[in-house]
């Protein structure tokens, strides 16, 4: 009896029973999961791509993305429309210390405390203000140009009791020596 349950050769056979199907699994077995993964990729980072319609590639999207990071800016001394006026530099600059009164600043309109410095003149003010006194670093910390700064210390003279003139612009300054 035991002869004749090992006559049966199918039973100990594999399902590949050919070199065809050797071939057919083999290259199943590689060619299946890189399909499937390279498919899985497309599908995760399909939402990356841009559509089409898109904002993406306009040419205000482009113009942002390569904009320069640093841009330096020069400004004409001779431009007078373009430079602040004297309450706009003193806005930007002075209010934080001229307001209050801090670190010993004379406050802006308090005739008493500007008195004596306007009694030394208005040259003698600005050279304070371009190169910084006591507390106060020079042009008030700030980067303006001589005129404007000029213009913010006859603005703080003027409302604390000085009678000064607005300053001349530097092209016109220039030109009037020259016309002398």
């Amino acid at each position: 009896m035991s002869d004749a349950a090992h006559t049966d050769n199918d039973s100990h056979e594999g399902p590949i029973r050919t070199p065809k199907q050797l071939v057919v699994t083999v290259v199943a077995a590689f060619v299946l999961p890189v399909v499937i993964i390279i498919m899985l990729i497309n599908f995760v980072a399909s939402d990356t791509k841009p559509a089409a319609g898109s904002e993406g590639l306009s040419a205000e999207a482009v113009a942002r993305r390569i904009a320069p990071v640093g841009v330096s800016e020069f400004k004409d001394p001779g431009d007078v429309k373009s430079m602040k006026t004297g309450e706009q530099v003193f806005q930007a600059q002075c209010a934080a210390c001229h307001n209050t009164g801090a670190a010993g600043a004379p406050k802006l309109g308090d005739e008493a405390a500007w008195s004596a410095r306007i009694k030394t003149g208005l040259d003698a003010l600005l050279g304070s203000s371009l190169k910084g006194k006591g507390n106060m670093p020079p042009q008030g910390g700030g980067d303006h140009s001589d005129f404007e700064i000029a213009r913010a210390v006859v603005f703080m003279a003027n409302k604390s009791g000085a009678k000064f003139d607005e300053p001349k612009p530097p092209a016109a300054a220039a030109s009037a020596a020259a016309a002398k």
